[in-house]
């Protein structure tokens, strides 16, 4: 592994770095925003669907798509996809509100043999910082350690880039050719409990694929000796009994009433085609993949859904939440990301997180966090179902 020194630059293939391959940033300390920007020639950003973040995941061809964690992203980049009006990726990272990148904890962004670190010791008030890049020159792509600071944040970025940025308030339109639609920066947060927002429908009468997606901070190192090496265990994948293994999972009530679950737990998958037209991707049993644990919902039969509760629960492993900085962001087609995160600590087993419903058509998500263990001889699944009405029974189950 090569460590490299702020302004430093290496050919990509003096790197390893040939085909497919991932570009990683971690960011800790504070929340940020990670973005990549693909310029052209005069480092601009002549076509908006070359920017990557958390509204749009891909750019055309998927020649980078992005993964996100909990302060960290994963763009796997194939540079051969891009067309040759690509000359440049930047890669960034932003604050909003009252942060700030002098708060950065110990950062890093990795390629191949390549890692470049830095922190907040590098920075001062600025908003954003441009960590790296990767360019043409001479028929060839290099890597560029940057770590320049930059005063303004994600919308400055894009208008710094030549970009244009889509009215907050506006959903996004549908894909059109060039030229490119304005990039929508907006992202929804919803902060205290039963905060709410609602989405309609699309024009086609649904929602599209919606994903829910569970993200929680891997690198955490809960303090107390109880709970000494919790994420070392769930990255180092060890033996069963000394993990954690942190699950997401939903209950539904569909529109004639049916109600069910959906969860590993007892291998109960669902299904995106057929009712509950909601299905759990395949269990993540180290706790190790990156991009967390997902749902898929068919928002094109969301008419056949009243409600859904998402919640996630322990499977294995000492319960720390405050140690989690969990979130869970629902992604609905051509609107802003939902995020709602996991806020408040608890040494239950299962959290509560959102209520999706169908109010009149619309979508609705409501923020719960609310933390349930078992007592009084019923376990936590049972007082969720209890407290939320769905008319479930249930018993013993298990992953294997």
């Amino acid at each position: 592994m090569t460590n490299f020194a702020r302004g430093q630059k290496a050919k990509l293939a003096d790197l390893g770095c040939s085909g497919a391959f991932p570009v990683l940033l971690n960011m800790a300390g504070i929340e940020v925003d990670i973005a990549c920007f693909g310029l052209d020639a005069n480092d601009q950003l002549s076509d908006d669907r070359y920017m990557v973040f958390f509204n749009q995941k891909s750019c055309p061809n998927n020649a980078v798509v992005l993964e996100l964690g909990t302060g960290s992203a994963s763009f796997m980049t194939d540079l051969a996809r891009l067309p040759d009006s690509i000359h440049k990726l930047v890669f960034a990272a932003s604050v909003s509100g009252e942060g700030a990148m002098r708060r950065l904890g110990a950062s890093s962004m990795r390629l191949g043999d390549a890692v470049f670190a830095f922190s907040g010791a590098d920075f001062q008030d600025e908003k954003a910082v441009i960590v790296g890049e990767l360019y043409r020159r001479d028929g060839l792509w290099r890597f560029g350690a940057v770590g320049q600071g930059f005063n303004g944040g994600l919308s400055a970025l894009l208008k710094h880039f030549g970009g244009t940025e889509a009215e907050a308030a506006a959903p996004a339109p549908a894909p059109a050719p060039a030229p490119a639609k304005p990039v929508s920066l907006s992202k929804i947060t919803l902060e205290k409990r039963g905060d709410k927002v609602s989405l309609e429908k699309n024009t086609s009468g649904g929602f599209g694929r919606i994903r829910v997606n569970l993200n929680w901070n891997q690198s955490a190192q809960p303090a107390g000796p109880e709970n000494s090496g919790f994420f070392n265990k769930l990255i180092n994948k060890p033996a069963p009994g000394n993990r954690i293994d942190l699950d997401l999972a939903c209950l539904f009530q569909m529109a004639d009433g049916t109600p069910g679950g959906v969860q590993a737990l007892g291998n109960s998958w669902g299904s995106f085609t057929w009712p509950p037209f909601v299905h759990l991707e395949d269990d993540d049993r180290s706790g190790s993949n990156a991009g967390g644990e997902n749902i898929f919902i068919n928002g094109d039969q969301f008419s056949q859904i009243k409600r859904l509760l998402i919640f996630t629960f322990i499977y294995e492993g000492a319960p720390d939440w405050a140690a989690t900085d969990g979130v869970v962001t629902i992604e609905v087609p051509g609107r802003a990301p939902v995020e709602v995160r996991l806020d408040q600590g608890n040494n239950a087993s299962m959290c509560a997180i959102a209520m999706i419903e169908n109010i009149g058509g619309n979508l609705q998500v409501t923020k719960l966090v609310e933390y349930f263990a078992q007592s009084n001889g019923k376990s936590a699944h049972e007082q969720v179902n209890d407290r939320f009405g769905f008319g479930l029974r249930f018993k013993k189950g298990s992953k294997d």
